[in-house]
């Protein structure tokens, strides 16, 4: 699957089960809450877990956390460009020449 049929799978996904539908605010916060997780995530792959409440995992068992918790920042950045119908080709475009005309 190529990165324009996962954003539409996403979109139809999304749609399904209403989550589309809510405000841009509430999904800002679902990101910000998946990014937190993201944080957590790669802090027990490099530092480990410390808490007595928290059960430390394998490298991979740990990489495959860090994986999903990913796939929800992705999942929560892809329902942002297509509610402002922007393609993710669109962005890696975009942020590609940024980069370069900022660093070449």
């Amino acid at each position: 699957m190529d990165i324009t049929e996962f954003q539409r799978w996403v979109k139809q996904h999304y749609q399904d089960r209403g989550w589309s539908d809510l405000d841009i605010f509430v999904r800002i916060g679902f990101l910000a809450e998946e990014t937190g997780e993201v944080a957590r995530a790669i802090r027990a792959l490099e530092i480990g877990r410390d808490r007595p409440d928290e059960v430390d995992g394998t490298f991979e068992e740990n990489r495959q956390h860090l994986t999903e918790e990913l796939g929800d920042v992705l999942g929560n950045l892809i329902v942002i460009a297509n509610k402002y119908d922007i393609s993710l080709e669109e962005i890696f475009q975009s942020h590609q020449a940024k980069l370069l005309d900022r660093y070449s």
